[in-house]
């Protein structure tokens, strides 16, 4: 098999079907949100939806979250008057329902009795004026208490990057190694090393990627789209820089000694596929084996 029909093959069992019961799952968690914070404040506006993966079609079955973003009107004080106070009564509406535990910018939702992870995060926040355009969300625990930001054009930025396929496919490279790096930042990285190499096949760019990535002296600066001289994304490449460097060379000298099958694994045979997919258990931490990288540790 081709190595292009091959990728292709990996993208489409990363698919997450419109009938499946994962997404149908997220689904009804969205209406269950949603209901809560329209109820919960009954003489706000927010806007509430998608954002994440799944608005910029960059998601994968074997790791993937839900965003959901509640973003309420400039003037609107009905969640509260500070960005602080719609984060913390946000939290209070769904902790109705959920168990929810607060990231820097995010709520994450789990299940109230057993903590069970249902991998959404609703992020909260006000738009900056009328336009309902640019917005605040804030920053708990930081030292900059807000930060600016843009959902539409995070998600223009991507889904016309030219290049969303190789995105997927790297994506699932950095969750079966384990990989720490927001995945906002990962695909902006990628949108720019492939900013050259978008008519290029996808083997082409993902050995571009690794090679940019083993061969840079010093990490790869990066820009916010939507804010690209407020929000400073340079930690979290230096964060992750050694790690991502090391991990590329390495799966470049394995490509080269074993084929693309020891990068991503063997192809799941069609009707199989989305059971033993599954069985993955979304983001494995690190692999059990140098030669067979594809799998999880048990």
């Amino acid at each position: 098999m081709e190595s292009q029909q091959y990728l292709e093959s990996i993208l489409k069992a990363q698919d997450l079907d419109d009938n499946s019961q994962e997404l149908n799952d997220l689904q009804t968690h969205r209406k269950d949100v949603e209901r809560l914070l329209r109820e919960g404040f009954p003489n706000s506006s927010p806007t509430i939806r998608y954002g994440g993966s799944r608005a910029k079609t960059t998601l994968i079955r074997e790791s993937y979250d839900l965003d959901i973003i509640c973003y309420f009107p400039c003037d609107d004080t009905g969640a509260g008057t500070t960005l602080k106070e719609i984060f913390e009564n946000t939290s209070k509406k769904l902790a109705e329902n959920y168990y929810v535990d607060p990231k820097t910018s995010a709520l994450r939702l789990k299940d109230k009795q057993y903590k069970l992870d249902f991998h959404i995060d609703v992020v909260p926040g006000r738009y900056v004026d009328a336009s309902k355009s640019d917005c605040f969300i804030y920053q708990n625990g930081a030292d900059k208490d807000r930060l600016k930001t843009n959902l539409d054009v995070h998600i223009n930025h991507v889904k016309n990057s030219g290049v969303v396929p190789a995105i997927r496919l790297l994506k699932l490279w950095k969750t079966r190694r384990g990989l720490q790096l927001k995945h906002f930042v990962f695909e902006l990285l990628i949108i720019k090393l492939l900013k050259v190499k978008k008519n290029s096949s996808l083997e082409t760019q993902l050995k571009h990627v690794w090679t940019s990535l083993k061969d840079a002296q010093e990490p790869i600066s990066i820009e916010d789209p939507a804010n690209p001289t407020g929000n400073d994304l340079s930690e979290l490449i230096q964060s992750a820089w050694v790690q991502f460097s090391d991990r590329s060379r390495a799966t470049l000298t394995l490509l080269e000694q074993s084929g693309w099958e020891a990068i991503f694994g063997p192809l799941e045979d069609e009707k199989n596929d989305a059971g033993k997919t599954h069985q993955f258990v979304r983001a494995a931490a690190t692999v059990s084996s140098p030669t067979r990288p594809w799998l999880p540790k048990k």
